[in-house]
């Protein structure tokens, strides 16, 4: 039996593969770099970008490289990270792991970009261990100190100050981190976050087993403030007309729209946890909706600080729940008030489960599976 080839030989065998330019669906790609590997090591890849588009990330100024390039993973992460700060108009950090979020934050008060990270990293520390970074403003140095007391992937953000460079360069200092990858994207503006907003280049595309093609619109939301939240109602033969009879805090109504927006990036099934604009546990991946919420909620009580705290929480569902059991779990945990799309039969007997349990329930304008 041959020997198996070496990751830098294999690559160099086959990095030559991947054409200079090509075209798909009208529009026209470039090469931006040859990537050092695709999700796994023993897969080539490259990275592409539109012509003539200054893209968020297709544009982004490396500021300071590890020993080695990017990976896909590292790449859709960035992206993953910076499509969920690009929704907050307040400091904001996310923190990717394997193209799921393993915490997001946003400031509340008065809190310092700092404190920011630390909520976002310290939603799931573990999980948070050679991340990718994301934020929404520049870095300051106080921030780059944190972000250097652990070892961390990449960190991309629209500038940084220069003594934040400064320790990002300071291997003496932070050992753990000399190879950290500080990137400089274009303006988070211009990404497509409602409806309606996104022209062609940025359609997303799957590849399917046999080399068929799906192309898609993609995935963005019609919620855009907290006075689009809309008090959920439902009318069935066993329940009559039913309408949520909880209002949400204002501060509920703040946590249930961030925790919307994150979970257009969590893989379905997912539900996002959150309290005091900072996610508690994100549940992705379950094959069944309350199974998304006991992960959810068994990752809280196990790995992180304890139930108790999720308490007067919130928590997004990104489709409709199809029994009653799903808040029931929801609210056993300590959540207060839940958003999700409506489209179940039994709409009406979750709306009256809720009101019974003292829960709030919105109803979402859409459905945001996500299956990446």
């Amino acid at each position: 039996m041959s020997k198996a080839l070496s990751r830098s030989s294999y690559l160099e065998k086959n990095v030559g593969d991947f054409p200079a330019e090509f075209e798909i669906a009208g529009v026209r790609y470039e090469k931006a770099d040859d990537l050092r590997y695709g999700t796994n090591p023993h897969q080539p890849a490259a990275y592409y970008r539109p012509i003539g588009v200054s893209g968020v990330i297709g544009g982004m100024e490396i500021i300071k490289n590890g020993k080695s390039g990017l990976s896909q993973t590292n790449l859709e992460d960035i992206s993953g990270a910076l499509n969920i700060v690009k929704f907050c108009d307040r400091s904001a950090c996310a923190v990717m792991k394997h193209v799921n979020p393993s915490g997001a934050a946003v400031a509340v008060g008065n809190e310092t970009l700092k404190q920011v990270y630390i909520k976002a990293r310290d939603a799931d520390p573990r999980a948070a261990f050679g991340s990718v970074i994301a934020f929404n403003v520049p870095v300051d140095e106080e921030t780059a100190k944190e972000i250097m007391s652990t070892f961390v992937e990449c960190v991309v953000a629209p500038d940084y100050s220069p003594e934040a460079i400064a320790v990002f360069n300071d291997g003496a200092t932070y050992k753990l981190n000399k190879q950290i990858r500080i990137l400089k994207c274009g303006d988070i503006s211009k990404l497509p976050r409602y409806t309606g907003e996104a022209g062609p280049e940025y359609n997303t595309f799957k590849v399917l087993a046999d080399g068929s093609l799906i192309i898609a619109a993609p995935l963005t939301t019609n919620l855009r403030t907290v006075e689009d939240l809309v008090t959920a109602s439902g009318e069935n033969t066993r329940c009559g007309a039913v309408k949520s009879e909880i209002a949400p805090t204002e501060q509920q109504k703040i946590d249930l729209l961030f925790s919307w927006h994150v979970n257009l990036s969590v893989r379905s099934n997912g539900v996002v946890i959150v309290k005091n604009g900072q996610t508690l546990s994100v549940g992705t991946g379950e094959q069944d909706r309350v199974g998304a919420i006991e992960q959810a909620i068994i990752k809280f009580k196990e790995k992180y600080q304890g139930s108790e705290e999720l308490e007067g929480s919130v928590m997004s569902s990104d489709g409709f729940f199809p029994f009653e059991d799903g808040v029931e779990v929801a609210a056993a945990a300590g959540v207060k008030a839940i958003i999700a799309p409506a489209g179940s039969l039994r709409d009406a007997d979750v709306i009256k489960r809720a009101n019974e349990l003292g829960v709030a329930l919105i109803h979402a304008p859409e459905r945001i599976f996500s299956h990446h």
